[in-house]
C-alpha cells in the first residue's frame, strides 16, 4: 500500500514517520520546501518520547513524485484543507482512502467533493508533536488513535487502517461511533483553546482564575447542549468536569490556538467554536458564548494577519 501523508508537520510528520520506520511506502508532501530537502537529505529527525532517531522516508513538495495513493493521511491545518486537497488533486483516486487526523469538526461532504473519493474516514489523536525546525519533530506525548467511518459502522477499510496503525506502535481502535469521539474531543477544543489564546495563560492557569473558568465552562456547556440537539452521544456524561480534568492534567501545555497566536498565524477556530456557532444556529440553540469568543479570535488574527 503507498501512503502518502498531505501536510508534513507535527502530526503528519509523526504518523509518516512511524509508518516508514515500520516498512511501509510512505511519502510526505508539504509546501515548506526546506522542510522537505532537510528530510531528503539526513532524514526526519525525532526526538521524544518514542525515542531519538532518524528515520529514512520520502518527502517531496510535488504531487507528480507520487502518482496516485492508496491512502492519504491529510494532517494539514483545517483553514488550508481546500488548497491542500486542490493542489495535490492528482493523488487520488475514487479507490483511495482519505483518513483526516485533523482538529474539530471536518466537512466530510467537502473531503468527499474534493478529492473524489467515498472512502473517507476519521481519526482522532491522542498524540502530541511540535515542529523544532526544518526535518526537526519533538514527540512530546502518546495517546490513542481512534478511527472510525463518519456514517457510521466499523467498515473493512476502519479495520484496515486500525490494523497498519497498531503495527507502525500507534495505538489504535476502531469505533463504530466516530462522531461521539469527534464531539468529546471538540468539548476540550472549545473550553481551553479560545481561553488560552485570547488570555495568554496555559491550560492548567485558565481554571485557577475564576472568570476564565467560568468563561471556558458555559462555552463546554453551549457545545453540549448543541451536541444533545444532534444526539450526538458523547464518551463522557459530565463534559464541563472531562475538560477541567484535561486542563489539569495538561496544565503546563500552551494550546495550539495560543501557540498559533504566539506565531501569528491563522488559528482553528472556525471548525472549533465556529462550527458550534454555525450548528448551533442551525439547529436554533443559543450559542453566545461560543459566538464572543469566535469574534474575539478572528478580530486577534486580523490585528497579526493583515500586516
Amino acid at each position: 500500500m503507498k501512503i502518502a501523508v498531505l501536510g508534513a508537520g507535527a502530526m503528519g510528520s509523526i504518523f509518516g514517520g512511524h509508518l516508514a520506520e515500520a516498512g511501509e511506502d510512505v511519502i510526505l508532501l508539504d509546501i515548506w520546501r526546506e522542510h522537505v530537502e532537510a528530510i531528503n537529505s539526513r532524514g526526519l529527525h525525532i526526538t521524544g518520547v518514542s525515542g531519538d532517531r532518524y528515520i529514512r522516508v520520502r518527502a517531496t513538495t510535488d504531487a507528480k513524485d507520487v502518482g496516485t495513493a492508496d491512502l492519504v493521511i491529510l494532517a494539514v491545518k483545517a483553514y488550508d484543507t481546500k488548497d491542500a486537497i486542490t493542489k495535490f488533486r492528482s493523488i487520488f483516486t475514487p479507490d483511495t482512502i482519505l483518513l483526516t487526523i485533523q482538529n474539530g469538526l471536518i466537512d466530510i461532504k467537502m473531503l468527499e467533493q474534493l478529492s473524489g473519493t467515498s472512502h473517507v474516514l476519521v481519526g482522532v489523536t491522542g498524540q502530541g508533536a511540535t515542529v523544532l525546525g526544518p526535518g526537526e519533530v519533538y514527540h512530546a506525548g502518546r495517546g490513542k488513535t481512534v478511527v472510525g467511518d463518519p456514517h457510521g459502522g466499523i467498515t473493512k477499510e476502519v479495520k484496515y487502517i486500525v490494523e497498519i496503525l497498531n503495527k507502525a506502535n500507534l495505538e489504535a481502535e476502531a469505533s463504530p461511533d466516530v462522531q461521539g469521539v469527534v464531539w468529546t474531543k471538540l468539548m476540550a477544543n472549545v473550553g481551553i483553546n479560545p481561553v488560552t489564546a485570547l488570555t495568554r495563560l496555559r491550560n492548567g492557569e485558565i481554571i485557577e482564575n475564576p472568570g476564565t473558568r467560568a468563561i471556558m465552562e458555559m462555552a463546554v456547556r453551549e457545545a453540549y447542549e448543541v451536541a444533545k440537539t444532534l444526539k450526538i452521544k458523547l464518551l463522557v456524561d459530565d463534559p464541563v468536569a472531562y475538560v477541567i480534568d484535561i486542563a489539569k492534567k495538561t496544565a503546563t501545555n500552551k494550546s495550539s490556538m495560543l501557540q498559533d497566536v504566539e506565531r501569528q498565524r491563522p488559528t482553528e477556530i472556525d471548525v472549533i467554536n465556529g462550527a458550534v456557532v454555525r450548528i448551533g444556529k442551525q439547529v436554533g440553540f443559543s450559542v453566545t458564548v461560543n459566538e464572543i469568543l469566535t469574534n474575539l479570535i478572528k478580530g486577534l488574527e486580523r490585528s497579526y494577519l493583515k500586516k
